[in-house]
């Protein structure tokens, strides 16, 4: 069983981390990534990162610096999102980092896939980004079967907490013998059921913690997942979506 998550634009450097740090598996595309990143004015990076001129700045001087071998932090460590901040990472004791360093896979547009102990520079690159990069029309066809090859396992079990952004690497090549269970954090607003952005980011960072604390390896035990106020809707989920509907505390 392998749990995927999606990255998250902002990103740090752990400079207090003094074990030891993994290399990412796709390390040779990220190279060539880079170096057509380094082919480009600072104008034209911008537009293919959608960001203000701050952004822009800020990461065009981390381009020019970059190296892919020194310098580093661990992944699980340098990502700043909303997910990564209920996840917790950093209070994680050992037996919870050696499961989330088995289990946990972060899909990357720049490193491809990721392990949580993987050292990597803080970038910034989505799946999305109109990257035209040697033969390939985007970041979706570059990276291609990769993504989905690295991270499956003999089970064939994917847990889904990524967005769709990035899931459609891992979705658009499952094959009858694998389970994509998707999480879908819900509430109900006038009647109908709907994923709030912000609450679904929180419930996905929760749920990894949740399953690292109970060390679940069998995808029936994600169902008792209760934080957050969130509930599991058996009458609403199926063998390949689990769907879970945060329930509004009366004042």
């Amino acid at each position: 069983m392998k749990i995927i998550l999606s990255p998250a634009k902002k990103m740090k450097m752990d400079t207090d981390f003094s074990g030891v740090i993994g290399k990412p598996v796709f390390l040779d595309d990220t190279k060539e990534i880079l170096s057509w990143l380094k082919g480009k004015k600072k104008e034209e990076l911008k537009e293919i990162w959608n960001c203000s001129d701050k952004i822009a700045d800020e990461n065009y001087k981390r381009i020019a610096g970059m190296k892919l071998t020194g310098n580093l932090s661990p992944a699980i460590l340098s990502y700043e999102g909303i997910a990564y901040q209920y996840m917790a990472p950093a209070v994680f004791d050992d037996e919870q980092l050696s499961y989330i360093q088995s289990n946990l896979r972060i899909l990357s547009a720049f490193y491809g896939v990721v392990k949580p102990m993987d050292g990597v520079s803080p970038y910034r690159l989505e799946m999305q980004a109109k990257a035209k990069i040697s033969i390939y029309k985007d970041l979706y066809e570059f990276w291609g079967d990769k993504l989905y090859k690295e991270v499956r396992d003999e089970s064939g079990v994917f847990i889904n907490l990524a967005s769709k952004e990035y899931y459609k690497c891992i979705e658009k090549y499952l094959t009858d013998e694998d389970r994509f269970i998707t999480c879908d954090f819900v509430e109900d607003v006038g009647g109908k059921l709907v994923t709030k952005g912000t609450y679904a980011k929180m419930a996905r960072g929760e749920m990894v913690r949740f399953m690292a604390e109970n060390k679940i390896e069998n995808p029936e035990d994600i169902k008792k997942f209760d934080r957050l106020d969130y509930v599991f809707r058996k009458d609403l989920s199926k063998n390949v979506k689990f769907v879970f509907e945060r329930k509004k505390q009366l004042c």
